[in-house]
């Protein structure tokens, strides 16, 4: 039930202290998310479904730098109606750098009408998957 993508930290992703300056993070959430749904059969948005986010928590459990590998991986924790959140681990080698969980809503495509996830969709994120 869990999807797992490498980032590589590039120079303009840090701050001047050196760690990934933290909008970066949910830029990195995001893409994970996204590669998860593109890796579905087919095109998910012809379903009539795509999604957008509702609510955001980020943790963070120590520093990140240039050249470092992120280690993302995320699985559903929670299915809703027409909502659900995927939780997040990253890390360094072994070591835990930050933890999240985004609710995300389902939509009509190009709308902001709520859906629920289809069932292939569902299906494909609620079974096991790693890049």
């Amino acid at each position: 039930m869990t999807y797992s993508m490498d980032i590589k930290i590039r120079y303009g992703e840090v701050d001047r202290q050196g760690v990934v300056f933290n909008a970066h993070y949910l830029a990195y959430l995001d893409d994970v998310v996204d590669s998860w749904l593109r890796e579905f059969e087919g095109d998910f948005e012809s379903l009539g479904w795509d999604l957008m986010l509702k609510n955001a928590n980020l943790e963070w459990h120590g520093p990140a730098g240039i050249g470092e590998v992120l280690k993302v991986d995320a699985h559903v924790s929670r299915w809703g109606n027409t909502s659900f959140d995927v939780s997040f681990d990253v890390k360094v080698e072994d070591r835990l750098v930050l933890t999240a969980k985004i609710v995300y809503v389902g939509v009509r495509t190009g709308t902001t009408e709520t859906l629920e996830a289809p069932a292939q969709i569902r299906g494909h994120l609620s079974s096991d998957t790693a890049i």
